[in-house]
Parts: C-alpha cells; sequence; structure tokens
C-alpha cells in the first residue's frame, strides 16, 4: 500500500517540486509501479488543494489524475483526522480488503455523512437561530455559524463525530464555521465568511408561523378546487336530469 501526502506538479515536466534530485511525479509513478493500492493523504492528495487553485500555475495535480491503474482511496482534510487515517490503514490491516468507498473515492465509514447532519448545533438551525455577527449575543448562546458562512451542510467528513486531538473539539465547536476543506476545490468556491449553500433555513421559531400560513392556504385552495369540482358535477348532474325529463315529455 503507498501512502501519498501532496499532490505532484506537471509543468515543465515537474520541476517544480523536486526531492532528492528528482521530480516529484516521477518518483510518485515508480513507487506506484507495484503497489496494491494508494491512500491519498488530505486534499493536496486528493484534491489539489490550494496548490491547484486558479490560476494553478505549476499545474498541480490529484494523485488519482496520475495514478490510473491503482485504486485510489482519498483521506481528504486539510489536514485530515488522525484517527481516520489510522482507522483506514487499521480496516485494511484487518479485514485484508479495501474500505467501501464512495462516488469520489472515499472510505463511507467517515465521509458518508455532513458535517452538518451530527452537528451539535443543528438544533440551532432547525429553530432558525443563527449568530448574525462575530461576538454577538447569538454567538455566546453557541447558535448555528450558517450564516457566517459555515460549509457544514455541503461538507462530508467525520469532524463533528470524531472531532480533533484525541475527541477535544472541532473548528464549529470553537466559534468558527466549517470552511469545507475536505471537499474537492474548496479554494475556488468562494470566500470562506460568505453564505454560498443556497439553504432553505427555515425553523420552528423563526418561520413557523409562516410555513403554517402557507400549509394552511394549500389546504384552503385544495378544499375549494374541491368544492368547485362538486358543484360543477352537481349542475352538470342536474342538467342531465332535466334534458330527460324533457325527452320523456316529449
Amino acid at each position: 500500500i503507498l501512502a501519498v501526502e501532496g499532490n505532484p506538479p506537471l509543468n515543465e515536466d515537474g520541476m517544480f517540486c523536486i526531492i532528492g534530485g528528482k521530480p516529484f511525479v516521477e518518483q510518485l509513478r515508480y513507487a506506484a509501479k507495484d503497489c496494491l493500492a494508494v491512500i491519498a493523504w488530505g486534499s493536496c492528495a486528493s484534491w489539489g488543494c490550494v496548490q491547484a487553485a486558479k490560476p494553478n500555475p505549476t499545474q498541480a495535480t490529484p494523485v488519482h489524475k496520475v495514478i490510473t491503474d491503482k485504486p485510489v482511496i482519498k483521506v481528504p482534510g486539510c489536514p485530515p483526522i488522525a484517527e481516520v487515517m489510522t482507522a483506514v490503514v487499521t480496516y485494511m490491516l484487518t479485514f485484508d480488503k479495501l474500505p467501501d468507498l464512495d462516488a469520489q473515492g472515499r472510505p463511507k465509514m467517515f465521509y458518508g455523512q455532513r458535517i452538518h447532519d451530527k452537528c451539535y448545533r443543528r438544533p440551532h438551525f432547525d429553530a432558525g437561530q443563527f449568530v448574525e455577527t462575530w461576538d454577538d449575543e447569538a454567538a455566546r448562546k453557541g447558535y448555528c455559524l450558517y450564516k457566517m458562512g459555515c460549509k457544514g451542510p455541503t461538507t462530508y467528513n467525520a469532524c463533528s463525530t470524531v472531532r480533533w486531538n484525541g475527541g477535544v473539539s472541532f473548528p464549529i465547536q470553537s466559534g468558527h464555521g466549517c470552511i469545507g476543506c475536505s471537499e474537492d476545490g474548496f479554494w475556488d468556491k468562494g470566500p470562506f465568511y460568505h453564505r454560498v449553500t443556497g439553504l432553505n433555513a427555515f425553523g420552528i421559531e423563526s418561520n413557523a408561523d409562516t410555513v403554517g400560513l402557507i400549509a394552511a392556504g394549500a389546504v384552503g385552495t385544495a378544499i375549494a378546487g374541491h368544492a368547485a369540482v362538486s358543484v360543477g358535477k352537481h349542475v352538470k348532474g342536474k342538467e342531465s336530469e332535466n334534458d330527460k325529463n324533457e325527452r320523456e315529455h316529449v
């Protein structure tokens, strides 16, 4: 198993990253030649990360675009969580097989859910309770950081469950929103502090009345429509009955 950190720059024959007198890309191909599989440690190896951000003058390239004839297990994060890294290797040694991967080549056991799904601030999101400015009263109460640019709703990783430094904390717990560092191209997806996900953030406290009125309106419209159809059928039935009586009279 070949574990790789970082990505090879391909421009000018790989001369932008020389290790031990040889381009990184050459060493990568040599080391991967006879391996069973490759583990791409971190977002640099998995996606390219900041080195591959536009305009990418060195042509920094993720590992899976250079090594195309081997399975590549991506363990993204900037950096990846230490326990996740250890667990991937442990799983392969214990079960003698590769872990189940998602469509992007990440282990499902750690990248199968969004950070938002298990975030301890999720109840505040559902209730429409958001931090509006840094260090406001809502921030002191631990409200949701979505409006401050938190990318938890669109980021797949185990940060909110495994956490960092032996489970002590993670960025959202320390008061800073997720920047989505384990997602492909996160450096080029806009400012970290802008809300760019366009989610419908309605909640019990903020929009319950509005949601209730919309639901009531929909029900009222349906009832009115049903009544109109019923009246129409009744009138049509009366007209048919009158026509029948006139024919019999004649």
